[in-house]
């Protein structure tokens, strides 16, 4: 019996030429935006349009990494899914700490180029989003993938309605809470996704010994 059986994986799903057009949608326009989003953070000094550019491309080459995961086991596959969790929660951390900074600063932030940004941002995530929907029960690899997704659109929403707090409160208060919200958002689903990739491992291992043992009662 494979890894992937005795772990209730759809080997189908997996390698269906649909979830490989999925992730390439993802790593391309995650990446591309998440570039151009960085920027536009510098540009409009936005402490959580910074953060929201960072899930970007965090989201692009930990997608990238599940491409090349697909031909290997549940075991390199959940594997594959811890590191990404590990790497979700550093970057949460490094959210966190760096926006802690950003208060001792008083600095204005540009309202209006942080909500185009943010705007566009939500609508580049809800393309790359959609596709992914049907696979976002899949293994720890495919949850994770689904986890950075969304929680990229979550952040283009609070940085929206942000930027509009911005804008009305003139002053920079409600882009920093935004941002510690991110990176909240960032150690959350960073345990989730860990907490999944340990299960699946302790199912492979599982099944490995439930097989073995199999073996040495009908010898």
């Amino acid at each position: 019996m494979a890894d992937d059986e005795c772990c209730g994986v759809d080997k189908e799903q997996i390698h269906s030429p649909g979830y490989r057009r999925a992730l390439w949608i993802v790593v391309i326009l995650n990446v591309g935006y998440g570039i151009f989003e960085l920027f536009g953070g510098f540009l409009a000094n936005s402490q959580s349009l910074k953060a929201d550019a960072l899930d970007f491309l965090g989201d692009g080459s930990i997608t990238l990494l599940a491409l090349l995961a697909i031909g290997w086991s549940i075991v390199w596959r959940a594997r594959s899914a811890l590191i990404q969790g590990v790497f979700l929660g550093l970057l949460g951390l490094w959210v966190f700490a760096s926006t802690l900074l950003k208060t001792l600063t008083d600095t204005p932030v540009e309202a209006g180029l942080m909500g185009m940004f943010a705007f566009i941002a939500l609508i580049v995530n809800v393309i790359a989003v959609l596709p992914l929907l049907s696979y976002r029960e899949g293994d720890a690899n495919m949850r994770a993938v689904w986890l950075f997704s969304r929680n990229d659109a979550i952040g283009n929403v609070l940085v929206i309605i942000a930027a509009g707090l911005v804008a009305l409160t003139s002053t920079r208060w409600p882009d920093l809470i935004v941002a510690f919200l991110i990176a909240a958002l960032f150690l959350h689903s960073a345990w989730n996704i860990v907490r999944d990739a340990r299960r699946d491992l302790h199912n492979a291992e599982a099944g490995k010994n439930s097989i073995v043992s199999k073996k040495t009662k009908t010898e």
